[in-house]
């Protein structure tokens, strides 16, 4: 009974939230965490004899084990989500995760790439002119131009990619759609990577599909084979830093942002559903703003404030 309702949230989480494969893993993961703990600790109970008590000692565990936050925070969200998902369908009497709620802390600024960087980043996409260069060149580009997730971005499609008024329609999460507008360098990027990498591949393995993006057997390219490209890219440029793709989504609205955008019609852009989800990048962009202004305004630091007084 108990594996028979942990399948049904995720048949739940897969057809009706249309949570990408990664993702419904990572529930499955932590539902499974919970179940080796619960047996560890005075064996495993049917789903509707979980009590607040078991949710605290648990909570306590991950505490004890020294869990990052973050993961606590996932796996609690991830145990609520299913125990919300067993109540409203009167499999249990409710929730015992509805009033588990950790410490607040200081949110991690997201990591975004500097336009310099990004410049290095499109330098070393170039490569050597190779079909697959041309590739990596336009993953780059439109991930930037349009700030949009790896995974919408593998998943993109040719009738979905309008040259004429240069917009792209997305299909983010939860099957919502929104256009994105991109620009001249990701049109032209698209064009050469259509022109000397896409078609000739596609011929030369006879595939036939929609997909924008393909691997090197002309087939569609994974979000980890995005991954693996964008990393080849970084390895052949200047910067030493890791990169991942969400880092140029991160990149993307803190330069819309820093240039003057709207909060709003960047949350419109990204695709989140709620407004508290993009105002993280003000905070970005309010630190890197103290950090020019303690940088380069010649009052800012306090030995100018010193050298007044003693003049």
């Amino acid at each position: 009974m108990a594996e028979n309702l942990v399948a049904l949230f995720l048949k739940y989480l897969t057809i009706e939230r249309q949570y990408s494969e990664d993702t419904v893993k990572a529930y499955a993961e932590d539902i499974d965490h919970f179940k080796a703990f619960l047996k560890e600790n005075g064996g495993m109970k049917q789903w509707q004899d979980i009590d607040k008590l078991d949710a605290r000692v648990y909570l306590t565990y991950l505490n004890e084990k020294q869990y990052q936050r973050s993961t606590i925070s996932r796996k609690i969200s991830s145990l609520r989500s299913f125990f919300n998902f067993l109540n409203k369908n009167e499999l249990v009497g409710g929730n015992p995760f509805s009033n588990i709620v950790l410490k607040r802390h200081q949110e991690k600024l997201p990591r975004f790439f500097y336009e310099q960087e990004m410049d290095a980043l499109f330098k070393a996409a170039k490569g050597t002119g190779k079909p697959l260069d041309t590739r990596n060149s336009a993953i780059l580009e439109v991930l930037y131009a349009t700030g949009m997730r790896v995974s919408e971005c593998a998943d993109l499609t040719m009738h979905h990619v309008d040259f004429d008024v240069q917009m792209m329609l997305v299909t983010g999460k939860g099957d919502k759609e929104r256009y994105i507008p991109f620009g001249h360098y990701a049109k032209a990027a698209l064009q050469t990577y259509f022109e000397q990498c896409r078609t000739p591949l596609m011929n030369r393995y006879q595939q036939d599909h929609d997909y924008v993006f393909i691997n090197h057997y002309g087939k569609q390219i994974t979000a980890t084979g995005i991954e693996y490209a964008l990393n080849q890219v970084i390895k052949q440029s200047s910067l030493t830093t890791k990169i991942h793709p969400h880092m140029i989504r991160h990149t993307f609205a803190t330069h819309m942002l820093n240039n003057g955008a709207d909060l709003r019609s960047v949350q419109e852009l990204l695709g989140h559903a709620s407004l508290s989800t993009t105002q993280i990048y003000t905070h970005v962009t309010r630190e890197h703003l103290q950090q020019d202004y303690q940088k380069y305004f010649p009052r800012a630091k306090k030995e100018n404030v010193d050298d007044d007084r003693t003049e």
